[in-house]
């Protein structure tokens, strides 16, 4: 009798976990699935983003724009997204539309958010195509858009970031001061400061923001500000090293 009640007892046992056993697979299988068809739908998704990038039309930049807005807030960046940002930042510089030698796709605003986006990712490639943006564009609101993005990525290697900023800033203090522009310069500087290996040419950039009168005086506070902060540090470490 008690051999009978383990045997079914068994029995159950043994369906029970062949059902459980079959649900699961159902299930990974239907995940498998699912997983294949959002595969499918983002990259299908990445190369009409990717068309509308490279559309001549202003208002289908704007739409890729907020298409990829919603692509890196979800964490979805891909190659093909990046490449559309990429893109997107050099609009009317590294690719250009001519009708009759004038250039028709000078677009700074679309620059400057694909700029920002950039910002959000990480990379190697976007550090790069910021760096590139900063130096070549010609219009403030983008190569602010730009150092802003490298503050925020956070990539100094050799200090070549921190330089290339150093030599935007004597290029528009001379030209063109914009306080802006200014403001985000000295952001940079104190997210990229723990990545600086030669902080010298760093601190006198901030030096001369500083003392340039033609600057808002809130800027100029926080050049000062941020050189009390830099010295401070540099002073706990020499102390530290004794």
């Amino acid at each position: 009798m008690k051999l009978t009640k383990f045997v079914a007892w068994a029995c159950c046992v043994l369906v029970s976990t062949t059902l459980f056993a079959q649900e699961q697979t159902v299930k990974s299988q239907r995940k498998s699935e699912t997983t294949v068809e959002d595969e499918y739908m983002a990259s299908a998704e990445d190369t009409i983003i990717g068309e509308l990038a490279s559309s001549d039309d202003y208002d289908n930049k704007l739409v890729a724009l907020s298409y990829l807005k919603d692509a890196v807030e979800g964490g979805r960046t891909s190659p093909e997204v990046v490449a559309s940002l990429s893109r997107l930042a050099g609009e009317g510089i590294k690719t250009t539309a001519r009708t009759n030698g004038r250039v028709m796709n000078n677009f700074p605003d679309v620059r400057a958010q694909a700029c920002d986006l950039l910002g959000e990712v990480k990379t190697e490639e976007s550090k790069n195509t910021l760096v590139s943006i900063a130096v070549e564009d010609k219009e403030p609101m983008v190569v602010t858009a730009a150092i802003r993005s490298l503050g925020n990525i956070g990539i100094n290697d050799n200090d070549e970031v921190v330089n290339m900023i150093e030599f935007v800033h004597k290029r528009y203090a001379a030209l063109n001061p914009t306080s802006s522009l200014a403001l985000e310069i000295l952001n940079a500087y104190e997210k990229l400061a723990p990545n600086v290996q030669d902080k010298g040419p760093m601190i006198q950039s901030i030096s001369e923001i500083r003392t340039n009168y033609r600057y808002a005086t809130p800027v100029r506070t926080r050049a000062t500000e941020l050189l009390k902060s830099l010295q401070g540090g540099s002073k706990k470490k020499s102390n530290d090293a004794r």
